[in-house]
């Protein structure tokens, strides 16, 4: 039996109408580009209409005849564009026959090409983990050859790309093989019980032709059961799946084995499913039900939920997560979480990594999109990407009722006390360890004068507890930072369809707080000491300090929050709320 996840933002008729309009003329366009047949102008044309009168009921103030001429005419060009064979038809053929070597097969075929010269090439790196892991040195045998069986001539030029020649108004196909070594969640890996791809590390990419739609069929062993992903299932076919465009093909891992489903749950009409390979022994029951309250705590953030479906793909023991549009992929062992403090711990996680689809997957810097496959895509604002996400990551476990008080401020004092003993403060920004993470690696343990970087896993959530308690404060906690994402979600991901600037966060934070919030933002761009005192006074709190003996220092400190004594009604209100009381 196979089992599919559908991909991101699949429009239905029932969200057509909360769509701003120039969100969903884009993807009216690609809702029509996913198919890989021309289709007719009269299909076309059937389903603008629908949208029309869906449209309506939300742009009632729009004429009427003005927007319904757009969308036909808007039709009519998009099926031209097709009949001209605007784009070239590509096919991948996957063949994972004998997975205990390690090893799969691909095949891409393309036809409909109009030049005599294509570059085919690997990305270098995957959205979601930020460092270089040069995919193309897993690709072997690679072979390209005309429709009629005869070889055409390929060489590689650089580490990552093959030059084809020969093939204009040719259909060809190119096989490749690729070895998998190391199983980790941001890597290919497969073997005799399952397969784990990485689309990165799988499918190669003709240069200049990212935009184009592709499909993509399995082979595998009959004792594996399921597929788990975020692509299209292709109607009438078996295990074969389809792509708007190579953007959404890299968003969507695919995972194929003997694969587990636990009971889904809905939120807000929403399914949620959890799905995976080698999960362990544990109680599914209260495991989902904690993790239905979590979605729940997650979603009533923001207010909106921008996919069909969600579901969580468990790849086996092991470390770490990437966050997707409408999944996540989680290295999960189940073994363990009949002890409460495991379980819990597994929330905070599972959080982290699906509130990543709100924040850098739609809320995102401006350089996290459309991406460059091929280097490092360099951004100053991973600290608010990343740690804001963390610091999230305990108020949802907390709002959810599965963390309480003294475990919330317990999370925030790993981080103080993590950042507060490491000797990079005084070298590195927070901006600067969200630019440098590709070199020094997430939590500026890598290369050389590591004592001279920090994590932004570390200070991220500190900054963004400033700002929380710093705009609960001055808005009488009428505001909070939970303001600012929704701000940021609705105008840069709803309305302005990109990422937003750096200057744009500072304005939305200070737009939601109704003050310059220059000072606090000093945290983020400068290694200017934290006045922890001014801030956590907002909520009736303080910081307790201790010296204690440390290995290869003179001496640390142990830092810990409490509470002050005798709190304005102000404080005791902002402490209540934040936590979710």
């Amino acid at each position: 039996m196979t089992e599919h996840i559908a991909r991101h933002d699949t429009i239905t008729t029932k969200k057509i109408h909360l769509l701003p309009l120039g969100r969903l003329q884009k993807l009216i366009k690609r809702l029509i580009r996913v198919s890989m047949k021309k289709l007719l102008n009269e299909k076309i044309i059937s389903f603008c209409l629908h949208v029309f009168s869906h449209l309506k009921l939300r742009y009632n103030h729009l004429n009427s005849g003005k927007l319904l001429l757009f969308i036909i005419l808007f039709s009519l060009h998009v099926t031209a564009a097709f009949s001209q064979n605007e784009f070239p038809l590509l096919h991948y053929d996957v063949s994972i026959l004998q997975p205990a070597s390690h090893t799969f097969d691909v095949e891409l075929h393309c036809s409909n090409w109009a030049q005599d010269t294509i570059r085919l090439k690997m990305p270098n790196w995957m959205p979601g983990y930020y460092q270089l892991m040069d995919y193309a040195q897993s690709v072997e045998n690679l072979l390209a050859t005309d429709n009629e069986g005869n070889n055409i001539l390929t060489g590689k030029i650089n580490d990552n790309t093959w030059v084809i020649s020969g093939i204009k108004n040719k259909s060809f196909s190119v096989k490749y093989s690729v070895n998998t070594k190391h199983q980790f969640v941001a890597n290919s890996y497969v073997d005799s019980t399952h397969a784990y791809l990485i689309p990165e590390n799988t499918f190669l990419f003709i240069d200049g032709v990212l935009n184009a739609p592709v499909s993509v069929s399995f082979s595998f062993s009959n004792t594996w059961n399921r597929i788990a992903t975020g692509l299209i299932p292709v109607a009438g076919k078996v295990n074969e799946f389809t792509a708007s465009d190579f953007d959404i093909l890299y968003d969507c891992p695919i995972l194929i084995g003997k694969l587990r489903e636990l009971p889904s749950f809905s939120v807000k009409g929403i399914e949620h499913r959890f799905i995976g390979y080698s999960m362990g022994d544990f109680d599914q029951t209260l495991f989902m039900d904690n993790l239905k309250k979590t979605i729940e705590a997650a979603t009533d953030i923001i207010g909106d939920i921008p996919y069909d479906k969600y579901t969580f793909i468990g790849i086996g023991p092991g470390r770490g997560g990437i966050e997707h549009l409408n999944n996540t992929t989680i290295s999960f062992d189940g073994s363990g979480l009949n002890n409460p403090e495991a379980m819990n711990k597994m929330m905070n996680f599972i959080a982290h990594e699906y509130f990543h689809h709100y924040n850098v997957k739609r809320i995102r810097p401006f350089e996290l999109g459309p991406f460059d496959y091929e280097k490092e895509n360099r951004t100053n604002l991973l600290w608010f990407s990343e740690g804001l996400t963390v610091y999230y990551e305990y108020l949802i476990v907390k709002r959810a009722g599965l963390a309480d008080a003294g475990t919330l401020l317990s999370f925030i004092e790993e981080n103080l006390n993590a950042f507060e003993n490491d000797p990079g403060k005084i070298y590195q920004s927070l901006q600067q360890a969200s630019y440098c993470t590709w070199s020094d690696g997430p939590f500026g343990t890598n290369g050389v004068g590591t004592d001279k970087s920090i994590s932004y896993y570390d200070k991220g959530p500190l900054v963004g507890l400033l700002l929380d308690f710093e705009i609960r404060n001055v808005t009488q906690n009428k505001k909070s930072l939970d303001d600012v994402m929704r701000l940021l979600y609705q105008k840069y991901y709803m309305e302005k369809h990109r990422g937003f600037t750096e200057a744009e966060l500072q304005a939305a934070c200070e737009q939601v707080a109704g003050i310059s919030l220059t000072s606090t933002f000093e945290y983020v761009y400068t290694t200017k000491e934290i006045d922890y005192a001014k801030y956590l006074a907002f909520a009736g709190l303080k910081i307790d300090k201790q010296n204690i003996e440390s290995k290869g220092r003179a001496s640390a400190q142990k830092l810990k929050i409490t509470r002050i004594d005798n709190p304005t009604h102000l404080q005791v209100a902002i402490l209540k709320s934040w936590m979710g009381e």
